[in-house]
């Protein structure tokens, strides 16, 4: 899928060593086509390795893409070069005229504070607000997904006794809504958060559904506005590698770590890691481009409301 990005992002290089097709901006231009708009707020830390991660799935549909990369001004990242930020990323002020047929809000390691707690929360919520009217469709990826909640509908969050960490089982709660077209009826998601969304609270709110939940790792996936909003508590999106190199980060640093469940062959860090989310992560962002972003945004993007 034609991919209209800059052609000396870091992810390009990274991903054509997969043999995953990206083109890039100067390409894509000679295609007479009206692209997909996409937006991503990148609010993890290791910014380069989530590009990484999100364009390798964006890359594998049909659609021509072009993608934008926004940052949160009121917060200096640590682990991200500034040239990179300042080439790559613009801030909310410079985008808030425009229209986006689709967004991705990412993760962040804070849910360990209150939501008001965290320091750029009063630009993140005017981020959520702006997202509603201004987004044809919108992917909430774990912190991000218990945000949004927490913001739209007042769903609480809780601190778990211990980190939830591993690929865990779900199953499909709507097996005719279009974004598991293709599933299988048992699926697989990396998970590695230290907080909860509950059913009994998403329950109470007329306009949320739950579309996906896993025995161990509870309440997945959340839809609500009828596909506006996809909450997402998992990482789909994550490379094979990812937790591994938060186990041996965290262990490297005396930290208390489990090992993480169904992930490592046999449950020894000393293996490779198994992958079996690949295929599904693949379908949730190809089923979530065509059926909520392009079948149903406006051909003039200026319409969305």
């Amino acid at each position: 899928m034609p991919l209209n990005i800059p052609s000396n992002l870091p992810a390009v290089k990274e991903l054509q060593k997969e043999n995953i097709f990206v083109k890039d901006s100067e390409s894509a231009s000679m295609q007479d086509i009206r692209p997909l708009k996409i937006i991503v707020l990148n609010l993890m830390p290791l910014k380069i390795t989530t590009e990484t991660d999100l364009i390798r799935l964006l890359s594998n549909t049909p659609r021509q893409i072009e993608l934008d990369f926004m940052r949160i001004k009121s917060h200096t990242s640590k682990n991200t070069p500034i040239e990179h930020l300042l080439t790559f990323y613009k801030d909310f002020e410079s985008l808030r005229k425009e229209r986006y047929d689709g967004m991705i809000i990412t993760g962040a390691p804070v849910e360990n504070f209150e939501y008001e707690e965290v320091t750029y929360w009063e630009e993140l919520t005017e981020i959520f607000d702006w997202a509603k009217t201004h987004v044809t469709s919108t992917l909430f990826i774990c912190w991000a997904a218990q945000a949004g909640l927490y913001h739209y509908y007042g769903i609480p969050k809780y601190p778990l006794n211990k980190k939830m960490f591993g690929v865990f089982k779900h199953s499909v709660s709507d097996r005719l809504n279009p974004i598991f077209r293709g599933f299988d009826d048992l699926f697989y998601v990396p998970h590695s958060r230290h907080s909860e969304v509950r059913r009994s609270d998403i329950e109470k709110v007329s306009g949320l559904k739950i579309l996906s939940e896993s025995p161990e790792a509870g309440v997945y996936m959340v839809q609500g506005r009828n596909g506006r909003e996809f909450f997402i508590m998992g990482h789909s999106e994550y490379a094979p590698n990812t937790l591994a190199d938060e186990y041996f980060r965290d262990k490297g640093k005396g930290l208390e770590i489990e090992i993480p469940m169904n992930y490592f062959e046999n449950d020894n860090p000393e293996n490779k890691p198994l992958v079996r989310w690949r295929s599904h992560a693949n379908l949730l962002f190809t089923n979530w481009l065509n059926y909520f972003v392009y079948q149903r945004t406006p051909y003039n993007i200026h319409r969305i409301r």
